[in-house]
This record gives C-alpha cells, structure tokens and sequence, in this order.
C-alpha cells in the first residue's frame, strides 16, 4: 500500500502547488474569489473528509482534509479582501443545505447520503463562481482548475476503500474542474476576438 501514500502525498503537494499561487494572486488582487463559493466548498469538503474517513477511504483522503482547511482559510481571505462578497438568498439556501447533511448522516447513519449531498451542494456552490468567471474569464486561474483535475485523479488512484462514499466527491471534482477549465478557455479567447 506505500504507493497509495506515496500518490497521496503527491496530491497533496499538487493541492499546495495549486493554492499557494492562487492565494498569492488573492493578495495581488489579481483573482477575487467568491466568498459564498468559498464557505461552501470548505464546509462541504470538510464532511467529505468525515465521510470518506469513516468509510475507511485511508491515505486518499488526506488530501481533501488539506484541501478543506485551506479552503475554509481563502473563505476568510475572501471576506477580508472583500474580493466578490455578494451574497444572494440562493448562497443562504445552498449553505444551509450544506449544513442539513449532518442530520441527514446522522439518521440514516450512512454517509453515502451526506456524500451524495454534499458532492451536489459543492456542485451547485461552483454557481457563482462559474457566473463570475463567465463574464470575467481573466479572474480565475487556469493553473489552479488544471491541477485540481490532477489532484482528484490522483487522490481517487490513493484511495483505499473504493465506494460511492470515497469516489463521488473527487471524480465529480475533476469533472466541474475540467469543465471551468474549458468555459474560461473558450471565454478568453471569445473576448480576444
């Protein structure tokens, strides 16, 4: 099992690798992340790694548990950059349904279902991110969404136990990342014409 470690710690140095230059942008100002985005992924990516810890998920989930807590932490760059902090009725809704899988985990006492929520929570938490990036494609970071795609493939190749509960939030993560990626591609070079 060393290889499941040793691509876990390579995932986690590509989640490094992708955040530290975003965050460096942030104080730039060069990328303003929406703040709404931002606390939802980090709630959402922090039960995952609940989730995915108690299914026995092993070295492949110590990614996500990094990613979650810098996640929270450019959340709190967000606000206090005061980058994109509009935040709508539907942002509410989509964090207190990020917040309702924990009664939903514990009745069922099957995190699958709170995975399941969740992964659709992260999913629709990417709204206003892809929103923004959609009219402004130069305020997000092609890097970062590139190697986000590479960490999720990695941490899914690092997982120990494979089942819907470990899989579905890191393969649907490569899927919105890969999809960014080829929105904000194809907007840049719209707005060159």
């Amino acid at each position: 099992m060393f290889y499941k470690e040793a691509l876990s710690l390579l995932a986690i140095a590509i989640t490094l690798a992708a955040f530290i230059p975003y965050i460096r942008e942030i104080f730039r100002g060069s990328i303003k992340p929406h703040i709404f985005s931002w606390v939802i992924w980090g709630a959402t990516t922090l039960l995952i790694f609940v989730a995915q810890l108690q299914d026995k998920g092993g070295a492949g989930t110590w990614p996500i548990g990094v990613s979650a807590g810098i996640t929270i932490g450019i959340a709190y760059l967000a606000y206090l950059k005061r980058a994109d902090v509009t935040v709508t009725r539907a942002d509410w809704v989509f964090f207190i349904a990020a917040l309702s899988s924990l009664p939903l985990w514990y009745w069922t006492s099957d995190p699958v279902w709170a995975v399941v929520l969740l992964t659709a929570i992260d999913v629709i938490g990417f709204g206003p991110t892809v929103r923004k990036a959609y009219q402004f494609p130069y305020s997000e970071s092609l890097q970062f969404f590139a190697l986000f795609t590479l960490r999720n493939v990695l941490v899914m190749l690092a997982l120990e136990n494979l089942s819907v509960t470990t899989l579905l939030f890191p393969a649907v993560m490569a899927v919105m990342c890969v999809f960014l990626l080829v929105m904000i591609s194809y907007r840049r070079r719209v707005l060159a014409l």
